[in-house]
């Protein structure tokens, strides 16, 4: 699957200048909308409705003075963001986007948060593949380490992002995880527990088998002890990138959901052939993750691999949003054979089926 955005189209030269400067300001352009939402200004034009306002009347209130609202809503008009009508700032179609829409707004919250100071160390993250702009968040070797000690506000924007992208999916894909009547599933990758939660609910004589850090299984823990289901739930604390850590056995199911994104090529390899030891004779594994090359709508692909660079600069310098072929191609040399692939799942997500080779 091919995005038609991502295809050969000709471009005139100007038009391609014209788009090369929106790079280059990017960031300025950034800031200055966040700004404007964050500081109430798309707000008060939204409560104005198609008439708009004045920037003397916007600065009659007291809010802003008129140097910062003639600065920052010029960058905001360049931007598409409001538009003037009769000399009044009116809100325009992407600036309601900012305003309503949560999955633009956890955009923004994490890239601000989470992301921008450390994206100045991109270019040396990238020659070192290492996560070098995590320094700004905390002093871990990447940030799995660190997830349930970030400072805030990065803390609540990292996992309001995590979640926002992966609860949507977990009520259409339980089914998909139960059509084999598993009795015994691993949830490799467990963060805070929401996917052992939803399953162990799902049916009462499943039992799970909770793989991660042991500071992310603490957390999940706690969370499947209040919910009262943790005596079906078994923990156990492996880095994963320990090669040498094995895996509990005779699983008749393995669960993977926005996971092996968090690795390098070589650790996934790695991953999955300890996977496929662990499964039963004819156990599977399911895989659910963004898939850029998967997605119907440009959008979704924009923001996919635009999620690349926090990879590498805050989270472990050589991990990425892949291809669903590379998936496939690693599974199939860790012995495992595709079935099927679902796509269309909540906002951006499909469903790889794996099952044991004989």
């Amino acid at each position: 699957m091919l995005n038609k955005k991502f295809s050969p189209e000709k471009q005139g030269a100007f038009a391609a200048r014209f788009e090369a400067q929106k790079i280059a300001f990017g960031p300025v352009v950034f800031q200055c909308v966040r700004y404007a939402w964050k500081r109430g200004m798309l707000q008060a034009l939204a409560d104005a409705g198609s008439d708009g306002l004045a920037l003397e009347t916007m600065a009659a209130s007291g809010k802003w003075s008129s140097y910062v609202l003639k600065l920052v809503l010029e960058t905001c008009l360049s931007a598409g963001v409001v538009y003037l009508r009769d000399g009044h700032y009116v809100l325009d179609k992407a600036g309601y986007c900012v305003l309503t829409d949560s999955i633009t707004q956890i955009n923004i919250n994490f890239t601000h948060d989470v992301c921008y100071q450390g994206l100045f160390e991109l270019e040396q993250s990238l020659d070192e593949e290492k996560p070098l702009g995590l320094q700004h968040l905390g002093a871990w070797p990447t940030i799995y380490e660190g997830l349930s000690n970030l400072p805030e506000p990065a803390k609540t924007s990292w996992f309001e992002f995590d979640h926002f992208y992966s609860d949507t999916s977990f009520p259409s894909i339980l089914p998909d995880v139960f059509a084999t009547a598993p009795r015994r599933i691993m949830d490799i990758g467990a963060n805070t527990g929401k996917f052992s939660y939803a399953a162990l609910s799902y049916q009462a004589e499943v039992e799970l088998h909770l793989v991660d850090l042991p500071i992310q299984l603490e957390v999940a823990k706690k969370n499947l002890t209040a919910q009262g289901v943790q005596a079906r739930a078994h923990f156990h604390p492996t880095n994963l990138l320990d090669k040498s850590a094995a895996l509990p056995e005779n699983m008749d199911l393995i669960w993977m959901s926005q996971f092996l994104s968090c690795f390098s090529e070589d650790a996934i390899s790695s991953i999955l052939k300890r996977a496929a030891q662990a499964l039963v004779a004819n156990g599977q594994l399911l895989i659910m993750d963004t898939f850029w090359d998967r997605q119907q709508y440009d959008i979704a692909a924009y923001c996919l691999i635009n999620t690349s660079p926090y990879f590498t600069a805050m989270a472990s310098g050589n991990s990425k949003i892949y291809e669903s072929t590379d998936y496939i191609r690693l599974a199939e040399q860790a012995g495992l054979k595709l079935l099927t692939a679902r796509d269309g799942i909540g906002y951006c997500h499909s469903l790889l089926r794996f099952a044991k080779a004989a």
